[in-house]
């Protein structure tokens, strides 16, 4: 008799909570940090006064991103707790009707009835709350809201993105300063680019394509905004 044969599956629908954070952390450190530096360099500001610049924009973007995604990564934690209370309120209330609930939910996505209510029933006798909260309100453990986690992430990388045009103003030369520090950061966005699309198995190159154009863009922006005013903001 064959059996059939066993393999490992690796979603990566698991990955989206910390690549996410992760991903939009660095890109932001990168691109935020490059285009203040880029903008500051060409107001015609001393390398000094770049390097200043760079170091406060690196400092304020990661406790902006970090209280940015506690804020609202904890509001939606509050959401799942308030639904939570209800559900385990309408359990103890009337856990006939949540059954047909969970049941009807099953019947919608192809399962028979009557085999359906058997499995509300198995389920709901082995974690009544949890199977509601899955199937019902869709809170699992894989989407749960972690503000702190969120918070953490986003500001660590944030903070590693931005470094790495920082380091870029630390070894130029300062008559190249802009066209250096931009074309690493670009380099820079682009590898993030294809890092992120590989990890989440989306297309590399328009990944790619897309944070290197945006990136591109901020930074001619920032930059003809420093020298058309040619003033240190």
């Amino acid at each position: 008799m064959s059996h059939p044969r066993l393999h490992p599956e690796q979603h990566l629908v698991n990955r989206i909570r910390w690549l996410r954070a992760a991903v939009l952390g660095a890109n932001d450190g990168i691109l935020s940090t490059a285009s203040l530096i880029i903008g500051v360099a060409a107001a015609a500001a001393t390398q000094n006064d770049v390097l200043i610049a760079g170091v406060a924009g690196l400092v304020a973007g990661a406790m902006s991103m970090a209280a940015g995604e506690y804020v609202s990564v904890s509001s939606q934690s509050d959401t799942e707790r308030a639904d939570l209370a209800r559900e385990r309120q309408e359990l103890s209330e009337n856990p006939e009707f949540e059954l047909d609930e969970l049941a009807s939910i099953y019947v919608k996505r192809g399962v028979d009835r009557e085999l359906a209510r058997q499995v509300a029933r198995q389920l709901m006798a082995k974690d009544t709350l949890t199977s509601h909260a899955r199937d019902e309100l869709g809170i699992s453990e894989s989407t749960t809201a972690r503000p702190v986690q969120a918070a953490l992430t986003s500001a660590l990388s944030f903070s590693v993105g931005a470094a790495m045009p920082l380091l870029m103003v630390v070894v130029s030369p300062a008559a190249a300063l802009v066209p250096i520090v931009a074309a690493a950061s670009l380099g820079f966005l682009a590898l993030l680019g294809a890092i992120g699309g590989r990890a989440g198995g989306a297309n590399v190159l328009r990944a790619t394509g897309r944070v290197t154009f945006w990136g591109a863009l901020a930074m001619a922006l920032t930059a003809g905004i420093g020298k058309l005013f040619g003033t240190v903001v």
